[in-house]
């Protein structure tokens, strides 16, 4: 990887950390509300979505500040996704990052409520893109157009719908390879291909340029997948931050497990060209790194 585009996304992922540091500051609530969201929210990871929705909205010449709160929703809603997915009803995770899973920390009445406010203050957050602190505020159409990209990704549609699958096709022999891509491109892929999306949108991108960004982000979506698949069973739990092998333990219909490592490891390569592809039509610095997140979403360990 090169070091100007490691030290690229060192510097985007500083500025989403000091922003997300105080995000939820301006929200009145209960104490322990709080320090439940903040010890998901800030709990590290590679804040890929927000970065995802500064990158896009960049391309189109939109700056950083102007977008911040909408980059720091995205990742609100995903802290969100990751406290409710490791519930005992659902995945029943105990570690999350190298730390104890929100429920075991809090308790399960005080993680499902810390995953609700996450996802429900985000459209607060949302909805503020462009007006604290901006001289030249986004029009709210465009905003509200990005809100709603984000709305269908998270819900029955997207996110949520995808989970519901990923629960009832556990342990079953019968899911076709067409049922687990749409699976996992509702649970993984749309919010990812929604946080390039949404940048695109607030910075004034057209239908084409909207529908290049689209396909690139659903791309990256399932290439992302696929690794994260792969890692679970190969990976180092200790840079991982959670359990190895957990998805098999449990029957969980990954790509390694209905394909093998190998065809695994060659599907998350064609998806990441199919990526790249996908941004032929633009160029520039925002543009290579785009491209250069495609080699670090397939390289990662963790």
């Amino acid at each position: 990887m090169a070091p100007a585009f490691e030290e690229d996304l060192r510097e985007r992922q500083r500025l989403l950390e000091d922003f997300l540091s105080s995000c939820l500051e301006s929200f009145a609530m209960p104490a322990g509300l709080r320090e439940a969201m903040n010890y998901s929210l800030l709990a590290g990871g590679k804040r890929l979505r927000p970065a995802l929705c500064l990158s896009c909205a960049a391309l189109f010449g939109l700056e950083a500040d102007y977008v911040l709160p909408f980059a720091a929703a995205l990742e609100c809603i995903h802290s969100y996704s990751l406290i409710h997915d490791d519930l005992p009803a659902m995945d029943d995770d105990d570690l999350r990052r190298g730390k104890p899973s929100s429920h075991k920390q809090f308790g399960e009445a005080t993680a499902i409520l810390a995953g609700d406010a996450l996802l429900t203050d985000a459209f607060a957050l949302m909805a503020s893109a462009g007006l604290s602190g901006a001289t030249r505020p986004v029009p709210a159409e465009r905003t509200l157009g990005a809100l709603r990209a984000v709305a269908l990704a998270a819900g029955s549609s997207g996110m949520a719908g995808g989970q519901y699958l990923d629960m009832i096709y556990t342990a079953r022999k019968d899911v076709t390879l067409e049922e687990i891509r749409k699976m996992q491109a509702a649970k993984t892929g749309a919010l990812i291909a929604a946080s390039c999306v949404s940048g695109a949108l607030l910075a004034g991108a057209g239908a084409g340029d909207c529908g290049r960004i689209d396909a690139y982000g659903r791309s990256l979506g399932l290439a992302f997948q696929i690794v994260d698949d792969i890692l679970n069973e190969t990976g180092d739990e200790a840079v991982l931050g959670k359990p190895v092998g957990s998805d098999a333990e449990k029957g969980k219909l990954t790509w390694p497990a209905l394909l093998g490592l190998e065809k695994s490891r060659e599907l998350a390569a064609a998806a990441g060209r199919e990526a790249v592809k996908a941004l032929e039509a633009f160029s520039g610095a925002e543009a290579d790194f785009l491209r250069r997140l495609v080699e670090y979403v397939l390289k990662r360990d963790s």
